[in-house]
């Protein structure tokens, strides 16, 4: 179990930001501090009909998923996101079969009574095309051509942001090698769409994406988006994003960068057995975020 309670006004004191005026009130207005949000979290649960790779047991995400949706529902949380790589292909990589696993996938995720979103992640663009993804899940809300887009919720407003591009704007597909998966862009068409939605708010702002918003190399490959410090510095100009909330790396990381919490999660496919399920449900207030993992997840606190 791991605790983290420093605040941002103080990471920005002990970083030397709050000298020559840069320690800044806030762009929003927090809710009543007796307000509260809670939401649960689920990532990489990679769902497919396939023998189990390097301890990722593929079909074991549907009753993980069923175990993770009664708790959610049970909790009575405001509403679900899935950060990405909600499903997987087979060895075949027929269209039909891995339209198939999304679709068995997100009957269970549907099963959820409150709203529901998702993430796009790079396995979900694997054998489909994102169009055919985005078309056979549901985004509460949201029209279903929509990778990126954003809700609020209890006084608070969340993005979520599709990093599966390429260079040329154009969607990542990645059957027969048509795009790299160590290659996320975000489109300038989103860059301009994120800095129009940031302004137009007034409440804290928390950000879902599936790659990671800092740099991040494992075993020679990459797993971070192009550019992230010129998002960074974007996020941190707003002067309201309290955290982001990140999955696809498998790994639980926290790094405050200059007073912005960035918080990765644990993939559901990882490991057999429901003793190996992996997700979480996150409460945020005016003063800490609070992550209460279940099964392999770990509850995690960071004061604001």
């Amino acid at each position: 179990m791991i605790h983290y309670f420093i605040s941002r006004r103080r990471f920005l004191k002990l970083t030397g930001f709050a000298t020559a005026g840069l320690l800044m009130e806030p762009a929003f207005s927090f809710p009543s501090d007796k307000e509260r949000i809670r939401f649960g979290i689920i990532t990489d649960s990679h769902y497919a009909d396939r023998d189990p790779a390097n301890d990722r047991y593929y079909r074991e995400s549907i009753p993980k998923m069923k175990e993770a949706i009664k708790i959610m529902n049970s909790e009575k949380v405001n509403f679900l996101i899935h950060l990405g790589d909600f499903k997987d292909q087979d060895d075949n990589f027929r269209e039909k079969d891995t339209l198939g696993y999304l679709k068995a996938l997100e009957t269970e995720f549907a099963k959820f009574t409150g709203p529901k979103y998702h993430c796009i992640g790079n396995h979900d663009v694997d054998s489909i095309t994102k169009r055919a993804f985005l078309k056979n899940i549901e985004n509460t809300g949201i029209a279903n051509n929509k990778g990126f887009y954003s809700f609020d919720s209890k006084g608070f407003h969340f993005i979520v942001l599709d990093a599966n591009f390429n260079k040329d704007g154009s969607d990542h597909y990645h059957l027969g090698g048509k795009s790299d998966w160590q290659d996320p862009n975000i489109s300038e068409e989103e860059w301009e769409w994120l800095k129009e939605d940031l302004n137009s708010t007034n409440l804290p702002v928390i950000i879902f994406n599936h790659h990671t918003l800092f740099e991040y190399f494992r075993d020679g490959y990459r797993f971070h988006i192009q550019q992230p410090e010129r998002m960074q510095k974007l996020l941190e100009e707003s002067n309201k994003v309290l955290a982001v909330f990140q999955g696809h790396v498998h790994e639980e990381i926290h790094k405050q960068i200059n007073g912005i919490h960035y918080i990765t999660q644990l993939g559901m496919v990882d490991g057999s057995g429901l003793g190996n399920n992996s997700f979480s449900i996150v409460t945020i207030d005016e003063k800490q975020i609070q992550i209460d993992g279940y099964k392999r997840a770990s509850d995690e606190g960071f004061g604001l």
